[in-house]
């Protein structure tokens, strides 16, 4: 009980501060041939992604890329972690557990973020869509 409490608090909190800001423009990066400019914002950032696919991460896993570097990862069966995340250059790095892990973006639309990340055991794919919103319970 208590963790599932925890799970909807910190889902209800990210989706509070992802809907606190002004939705950026997509960008299609994985078209990019050179490095965006440093005022594109991708549109991936200050949402809620819940993992559709993947040939490494649980489906139902959520991922938050929030505008401060934070990154936040929980699942049904897990506790949320934090890690970081930057991009620059057209470059997307992701960091967990002090392990930075570079990471291709496959494409980006408001329906579908595709990911690609490096691991150190082999790369994995991640398909992600905007997170399905719960309601509370009583």
């Amino acid at each position: 009980m208590k963790d599932s409490l925890r799970r909807v608090c910190c889902l209800v909190a990210l989706v509070l501060v992802a809907g606190c800001s002004k939705e950026p423009e997509p960008v299609d990066l994985a078209h990019t041939p050179t490095p965006s400019p440093a005022n594109v914002k991708p549109g991936f950032i200050n949402k809620v992604w819940e993992v559709s696919l993947s040939t490494g991460v649980a489906p139902g896993t959520l991922y938050a890329f929030l505008s401060d570097g934070t990154l936040v990862i929980t699942s049904p069966n897990s506790k949320a972690a934090f890690g970081a995340w930057t991009f620059k250059n057209g470059k997307l790095t992701m960091i967990e557990e002090a392990q930075e892990y570079k990471t291709d973006i496959l494409s980006l639309s408001h329906e579908e973020l595709r990911l690609k990340s490096h691991n150190p055991g082999g790369s994995i794919e991640i398909v992600l869509v905007p997170a399905r919103v719960a309601p509370l319970p009583p």
